[in-house]
């Protein structure tokens, strides 16, 4: 990641210091009281505490999306005891560094995130059954081997411009004749009017499942994934992936969500035809053919539904759409973010 400020790069950095093991918090309950007693020597964890919870604020709060106790505690950047996340969460509210509105939490003093954010849950569900539906089709594709839900579907939200993500692991070697076939399939949706209600947005194959960006922002991609098809792959990938937990180390990725895949006649034939030197020569001119295709649109500066010029970054192994200098914008805005909140009001911390 590229720190555009000193004082910002600083604090990014700490931030995912690991906790030192031998700081403990000598804290205890008072008889019928909620109020915990924290030593003087151990203050500074807790001050540990409230920077890593306001962080995780942080990054969702670019999302307008307020999280509940058990959700921050997932998104931490180092893991701690309950009592004393509870505590160093309870500080925060009480000095009014954060707010909470029923079981959610938020950087921002605003009821209607709760209401929006409830809303989107409720759409989410329905979406996510469809896209288990779809799921069930594409699977069926020649060099198909899992399937999950991306982007903010994953994360069990969804309003009136949604679509379903997906993402997509192949067999090796053959991520673009797989592609080619699906996204032939979704030319002919247009036929129920429905070209526009999924989107495959990402590719990668069995040969590389490493995700090679390694940020906040892809390790949150990866660990809120919705399995759907091919649970023994998808475990492949999580296990090429285990550096998510230096960024994440309370979050469990689930595998338990995906069907084992069943491989039919027809697919098992289709691979066995092109499994061979054609293979490998009808898959490096698809990719070859796409992007061009796709450097053409983003020579001619077309937008995409979202108003960002279109592009995709594309190579052997992987297919992802790549919206210029978004990742970058993002990251950006989340260490202003951090240095919004955690230099300029650093005495809050203390308290």
């Amino acid at each position: 990641m590229v720190c555009y400020n000193a004082k910002i790069s600083y604090l990014y950095l700490k931030l995912w210091q690991p906790i030192d093991k031998s700081m403990r918090l000598d804290c205890r309950k008072i008889h019928n009281s909620p109020k915990v007693i924290i030593s003087t020597n151990n203050k500074a964890l807790v001050t540990d505490i409230k920077e890593n919870i306001l962080a995780t604020l942080a990054y969702f709060d670019i999302f307008n999306y307020p999280l509940t106790a058990g959700e921050i505690y997932l998104f931490l950047k180092n893991k701690y005891g309950h009592e004393e996340y509870e505590f160093a969460l309870k500080c925060l509210t009480g000095n009014r560094s954060i707010y909470q509105f029923s079981n959610f939490y938020t950087l921002k003093n605003d009821y209607s995130l709760i209401a929006r954010r409830c809303e989107g849950n409720k759409k989410a569900a329905g979406l996510i059954k469809v896209a288990g539906k779809v799921s069930d089709i594409l699977i069926r594709f020649p060099y198909v081997r899992a399937i999950a839900i991306s982007g903010s579907l994953s994360k069990n939200f969804a309003d009136e411009n949604s679509d379903i993500d997906l993402f997509i692991i192949t067999a090796k070697n053959r991520l673009w004749i797989a592609r080619t076939l699906m996204h032939a399939f979704k030319k002919l949706t247009f036929l129920v009017n429905k070209q526009d209600y999924f989107c495959m947005n990402y590719y990668i194959d069995e040969e590389q499942l490493e995700i090679v960006e390694k940020s906040i922002y892809t390790a949150i991609e990866i660990v809120t994934l919705i399995p759907l098809q091919g649970d023994s792959v998808i475990e492949n990938f999580y296990s090429a992936n285990a550096w998510t937990r230096e960024f994440l180390p309370n979050k469990i990725m689930r595998v338990s969500s995906a069907k084992p895949v069943k491989s039919s006649f027809l697919k098992r034939l289709f691979e066995k035809v092109l499994d061979n030197s054609l293979g490998n020569a009808v898959d490096n001119k698809l990719m070859k053919i796409t992007a061009d295709r796709w450097l053409k649109k983003t020579r001619l500066k077309k937008l995409n539904s979202k108003g960002d010029i279109m592009g995709m970054d594309a190579n052997k192994h992987c297919a992802k759409p790549d919206p210029k200098n978004f990742q970058t914008a993002l990251l950006e805005q989340y260490e202003n973010k951090i240095s919004q909140i955690l230099v300029e009001p650093a005495n809050i911390l203390a308290n």
